[in-house]
């Protein structure tokens, strides 16, 4: 389902226009309302008259996580403060949170992007959305609930937690929709399978999943345990939050709602553009947004461009599926590793359960050590020693295979990792760096 087409389908050099113009007149305003910005501006010489092509947003300065925080809770604000009519902030467990503040145009478009999210995962006014995204400050819970309600589809307000309660309602309402972390929704479906309920017999057809990096393997996981189809949707608290792109029925890219969010992919490393189809780190100008706008946000994760032509009809261009973050990379032993990486192998080795923690460490020889702690199948554990040294070595050869480096497995008992009902924590770095 398509549910802007005039944006969505527009031709292509049509939607470059438009970009253009929202861009001169983003470049303008905040010159003249956000010091911050002014001051960037004349640092390196540019105004709103220098922009003549969209290639010209290359001259303009990057916004970093940093300045977010050091422009806490007001420096970065477009309008006057009585327009504001919503908060939201970062989750992030250190430093002070990045505050995006909206005004009623911003939440209008807030509504927009996530009503085209869940349009391309086949959401329709006769969906029953169970809404399991945290409320509050963070912004998944209201950006899904506000684009449901946008598309007309019934909205059930769970929020996280309480598992026990969240299947009770699946059941006992014929939710049609989920929407929540990937890691949430396998913890679900575990909590489901103990409890003896079969999910692949409910109504649930459909879910749209975020806020992580999740492999293509957990995709098909999920997919096979509730017998849905699972869409993958990205967002940022500092661009709006959930919306910005999302995946259609096709599955094969995230469409991004680039009449809103121009979008750039550069090396992390120099700043600059990277060539068309390479990987790089995923950057956002805002420009349409009215509260904070954000000029060349440096977002850290890590993808690429899909020009090709898209099944759906839609023209926006799409980013792949998130490789990583760039301060999610670990580097061991002078090897970039994803986690990522690791969970994809992972999901392709029978007996093995959706669930796994990464713990590096500095060894007394002052090389990283990594330990991969990894669930394993109920049937499995309880099954000779034999068994369970075969799956060991399998893991370690594969990967070994996979990350170019060595590294030690130990096999856990099912449930053993700590769950999250949010986001999951993947990796333990104990080392000094």
């Amino acid at each position: 389902m398509i549910f802007n087409a005039e944006y969505e389908c527009m031709e292509r050099e049509a939607r470059k226009r438009i970009q253009l113009a929202r861009l001169k007149n983003l470049v303008e305003m905040l010159y003249e309302k956000v010091p911050f910005y002014r001051k960037k501006m004349d640092a390196l010489g540019i105004k709103s008259r220098d922009i003549h092509t969209l290639s010209d947003i290359e001259k303009l300065p990057f916004t970093t996580k940093d300045d977010l925080r050091e422009n806490y809770p007001h420096g970065l604000l477009a309008c006057p403060k009585d327009r504001i009519v919503e908060v939201h902030m970062s989750s992030g467990t250190t430093g002070k949170p990045v505050v995006d503040e909206y005004t009623r145009g911003d939440i209008d478009i807030w509504r927009e992007c996530m009503a085209r999210t869940l349009a391309g995962g086949g959401c329709t006014r006769d969906d029953i959305v169970q809404n399991c995204y945290g409320y509050g400050l963070f912004t998944g819970g209201p950006g899904a609930h506000y684009g449901a309600m946008t598309i007309g589809a019934e909205v059930l307000p769970m929020s996280s937690g309480n598992t026990a309660r969240q299947l009770m309602v699946m059941q006992d309402f014929g939710s049609t929709m989920l929407t929540c972390t990937p890691s949430y929704a396998l913890y679900m479906a575990e909590e489901a399978a103990d409890a003896g309920m079969d999910l692949r017999a409910l109504p649930l057809s459909k879910g749209c999943f975020g806020a992580e990096p999740w492999s293509e393997n957990m995709r098909k996981e999920i997919e096979s345990r509730y017998g849905m189809k699972a869409y993958d949707i990205y967002g940022l608290t500092e661009i709006v939050g959930p919306g910005v792109s999302f995946e259609c029925e096709a599955q094969s890219g995230l469409h991004i709602n680039e009449d809103l969010f121009f979008p750039e992919i550069i090396d992390p490393e120099t700043g600059r553009a990277v060539p068309r189809g390479e990987k790089g780190e995923l950057v956002f100008t805002t420009l349409t947004k009215e509260g904070t706008p954000l000029l060349r946000y440096r977002t850290r994760d890590i993808t690429y461009f899909m020009d090709e032509p898209c099944s759906c009809g839609r023209t926006t261009v799409k980013m792949h599926r998130l490789f990583g973050r760039t301060d999610d990379m670990l580097i061991i032993r002078g090897v970039n590793v994803f986690p990522s990486q690791i969970e994809h192998a992972l999901f392709e080795i029978e007996g093995t359960e959706p669930a796994y923690l990464i713990v590096v460490e500095r060894g007394e020889s002052h090389l990283d050590e990594v330990e991969l702690q990894v669930e394993v199948k109920k049937e499995l554990f309880s099954d000779e020693t034999k068994g369970l040294e075969a799956l060991r070595a399998r893991i370690q050869n594969v990967m070994k295979s996979t990350l170019q480096i060595a590294v030690r497995v130990k096999l856990v008992e099912p449930k053993t990792i700590e769950r999250s009902i949010g986001k999951a924590k993947r990796v333990v770095d104990n080392r000094n760096i």
